[in-house]
């Protein structure tokens, strides 16, 4: 059965702004039968959607998007896209502020150019962008200001954050833990609910390759008042921001006193009140989100006099574990003026080219104030990187094998697949010198020869540190 046959009434829906959470909605939502039109004001990227080409990177997107196209159509103009649209989606970036504060410049835009172009029957505005508490009654008096025919009731605004994972969004959107429906209009939420419908009841049919997960149960509405709904997605980014930095302070501990990690975290996981999921120790936090959310917040709170110490603490583990894996560096290499390291990952989590926030970006930046040689290698990244980094020096490898060759050392920043399944016997064969700064914990094996450090845990040796800058040099 195909998402247009269980569809009773398929929306039309226009979605504002195609990064990675508008993209995303957009065909998803097409994938489920909906008609739907994507806007954005860069035409570049419209002529680039036209041709079939993503913008970005996600697993499962290009698959998606080519079996939906009879129901998505792409544009840079609102004039041809509101007017019919029943649920319009707003969905573009919120970058933040020196004061911690999400900039709304693009949210009071893109809301403008919508108030604009709405025809007087019931339309819903939906703010997906994350945005701070509030910001829903201020759009909404956007769309008062400057719709030409306003009438309260007929434009309704719906607060419905995503909580989706970059890399596994698609997954995510499909399968669900919750939707969130923030509104105090009845009609506004009627009408989200018909959209989910199918995501709700799980009656699609699974695209190919992305499988409905085994056990997986029905997702639940969460309906609730606007300023509840933003607060709601601002917390949980914050709480698992907190989760992350727990793990990584305990990991610091665990170094002093010979315990792992891996196996401190997998033991308090069990507990089904704390849970596995992102209780893992690494580099830290970076992305789109959680350094963002985590600022608002404690911004937010500011504005109010209210101090946030927990939030501000888990900011401050992130930074300090920036700095440790130069630290781990050093400790071995002592001097980097001239040393060439190796830089195994780009963006700032698998299975995305996304390198916001990405920690490889600040320890690339370091290892060039020390004068250390950089040379890199990512999966997918690497063309976004040229673009997005250009102000940093560093030499590309083709794969990462290549960017091991004559390195004094490695460092393993993002947990792709292929750096688990690199032959790092083989791999490390043409280093200078065999030293590993595994920052994300992946390697299960020691290599031969070599010295491997890691997040939460003692340095490794196959042999001692001596030997293996004479068996290198030989």
């Amino acid at each position: 059965m195909q998402p247009t046959e269980i569809l009773a009434a398929p929306l039309k829906v226009a979605v504002v702004g195609t990064g990675y959470v508008g993209m995303g909605t957009a065909v998803m939502l097409a994938s489920l039968g909906h008609q739907v039109v994507g806007i954005d004001i860069d035409q570049k990227k419209i002529e680039m959607l036209r041709r079939g080409e993503l913008p970005i990177y996600e697993p499962g997107l290009e698959d998606l998007l080519r079996s939906s196209q009879e129901r998505l159509r792409w544009t840079d103009d609102y004039s041809t896209a509101i007017p019919d649209a029943d649920v319009i989606f707003i969905c573009v970036g919120t970058p933040p502020l020196p004061s911690g504060q999400p900039n709304l410049r693009y949210v009071a835009e893109a809301a403008q150019s919508v108030a604009r172009n709405l025809n007087g029957k019931l339309q819903v505005v939906v703010n997906k962008s994350t945005v701070p508490v509030g910001t829903g009654d201020w759009v909404s008096r956007i769309l008062e200001e400057h719709a030409l025919d306003y009438s309260a009731g007929r434009y309704v605004v719906v607060s419905n954050p995503e909580f989706l994972r970059e890399g596994t969004a698609l997954h995510d959107s499909l399968y669900p833990d919750r939707i969130v429906l923030g509104s105090s209009s009845p009609e506004g939420i009627e009408r989200l609910r018909q959209l989910y419908q199918p995501l709700l009841e799980q009656t699609f049919t699974p695209p190919e390759g992305m499988p409905r997960p085994a056990n997986y149960t029905l997702p639940e509405l969460v309906t609730t008042s606007l300023s509840s709904a933003e607060m709601i997605k601002y917390a949980a980014n914050a709480f698992l921001a907190l989760k992350i930095s727990f793990a990584n302070e305990i990991a610091g501990l665990c170094e002093c006193v010979d315990a792992d990690i891996e196996q401190v975290t997998h033991g308090i996981g069990c507990d089904q009140r704390i849970g596995h999921r992102f209780l893992s120790a690494g580099a830290g936090w970076g992305g789109s989100c959680f350094g963002k959310d985590t600022a608002a917040l404690i911004s937010t709170g500011s504005e109010y006099g209210y101090t946030m110490p927990i939030l501000r603490a888990a900011v401050e583990v992130n930074q300090r574990q920036r700095h440790l894996v130069i630290s781990k560096l050093q400790r071995h290499l002592h001097r980097l003026q001239g040393k060439r390291v190796a830089v195994l990952g780009l963006a700032f989590k698998p299975n995305t080219d996304d390198l916001r926030d990405a920690p490889a970006h600040d320890c690339i930046a370091r290892l060039m104030d020390l004068g250390a040689k950089v040379v890199v290698h990512d999966p997918v990244a690497m063309p976004h990187a040229r673009r997005e980094w250009a102000h940093l020096e560093y030499d590309e490898a083709a794969t990462a094998a290549a960017a091991l060759h004559g390195a004094d050392a490695v460092i393993l920043m993002t947990e792709w697949d292929e750096y688990r399944t690199l032959d790092w016997d083989q791999a490390v064969r043409n280093m200078r010198r065999r030293l590993i700064i595994d920052t994300r914990n992946v390697l299960t094996q020691l290599p031969q020869h070599s010295t491997v450090e890691q997040i939460g845990r003692t340095a490794l040796h196959n042999i001692p540190d001596n030997e293996v800058l004479a068996e290198a040099m030989a």
